[in-house]
């Protein structure tokens, strides 16, 4: 029998399920095809729900990355919410490359770009960055995919960040301030998730301030 893989596999072995996703927001109602195959299939995972929900609405221009971009509902989000910017959905896995890059199409978003993180067009200079990170690859390749992209940055841009606590948030979080230099504020906690948006990189970084709840 063949093992079913991995989400960030380039070429998921499992069988196709092909499923539906709505993606429900006050300002945004989308209809998201899935599959097997890909990050939480079945259902809008509650830390991306809490990234859309309540990250900073993304700048009206410019080019935004979607992180580990699945299915696409950041990317198709962002797109959305800023049609004068470029979305860039990024993923190794090329079968949610091919869902997003349908969703979009379907939605009428024509400012996403679905793409591998090795594509040469990638903009050197983001605006912002948004993702639910695979945290599951492990720490290191994590670490460094992020100190990656994170370098891209443009000066007065940040990436939004969400993760749940059980799966090392608070240590991601450290790990920013304390190695990268980046200053972090927890803009939210709930249901276990932390929602992070990071900055640029500072000669004397500072401790954030608790989210309210203080979780």
């Amino acid at each position: 029998m063949t093992a079913p893989g991995h989400y960030f596999d380039a070429q998921p072995a499992a069988a196709h399920r092909p499923g539906q996703v709505r993606l429900v927001l006050p300002d945004l109602y989308l209809e998201l095809a899935t599959d097997s195959g890909v990050f939480s299939p079945g259902r809008l995972d509650p830390g991306t729900r809490l990234l859309l929900e309540e990250a900073p609405r993304p700048p009206a221009a410019g080019d935004l990355l979607d992180l580990g971009c699945g299915y696409g509902p950041i990317a198709c989000a962002l797109a959305a919410r800023a049609p004068g910017a470029t979305v860039w959905a990024v993923d190794v896995n090329e079968r949610a490359l091919a869902l997003c890059a349908a969703n979009a199409a379907r939605a009428g978003l024509r400012n996403v770009r679905c793409v591998r993180p090795d594509a040469p067009r990638l903009p050197s200079r983001l605006a912002g960055i948004w993702s639910n990170p695979p945290v599951r690859i492990g720490k290191g390749p994590l670490h460094a995919m992020l100190r990656e992209w994170l370098a891209r940055l443009a000066p007065d841009a940040a990436a939004t960040l969400v993760m749940a606590r059980n799966l090392g948030a608070d240590s991601l979080h450290a790990w920013l301030e304390d190695e990268e230099g980046r200053p972090v504020t927890r803009l939210s906690a709930r249901s276990g998730y932390r929602l992070l948006v990071v900055g640029g990189a500072q000669d004397h970084p500072k401790r954030s301030v608790e989210s309210p709840d203080g979780r």
